[in-house]
């Protein structure tokens, strides 16, 4: 085996890391529920960054069935949301965990699941 090889290869997985990392970084998925009553952004690692409520979300006759409601809407939006970031993950980091022999037993880079 060439470790020169070897090496340089190493080097250039790590900058694709680098590189994938940065794009979930900057990347922005929208979940939505409620045929669009509720949406929720997060960014390219899952974390929340915004939640919109549509005002028709709210019955102001109803105070707590829409609270629990609006609850319920936010929740499945961030599923929603959640499975989107997911995909995007899979997508930017899916190749790269091939490279690396396709990291059995499914956990090898901290924070991404299936990794």
């Amino acid at each position: 085996m060439d470790m020169q090889a070897l090496l340089q290869q190493a080097q250039q997985m790590q900058q694709q890391l680098v590189e994938a990392q940065q794009a979930l970084d900057e990347a922005e998925v929208e979940g939505t529920s409620g045929g669009g009553l509720v949406q929720v952004k997060l960014n390219g690692r899952g974390q929340v960054e915004d939640i919109t409520v549509d005002p028709k979300a709210v019955d102001p006759d109803d105070a707590e069935e829409t609270a629990q409601t609006i609850a319920d809407l936010v929740l499945a939006a961030i599923r929603d949301a959640e499975a989107q970031v997911e995909r995007l993950q899979q997508e930017k980091m899916g190749p790269l965990a091939q490279g690396m022999g396709g990291m059995p037993g499914g956990g090898g880079i901290p924070g991404l699941p299936g990794f």
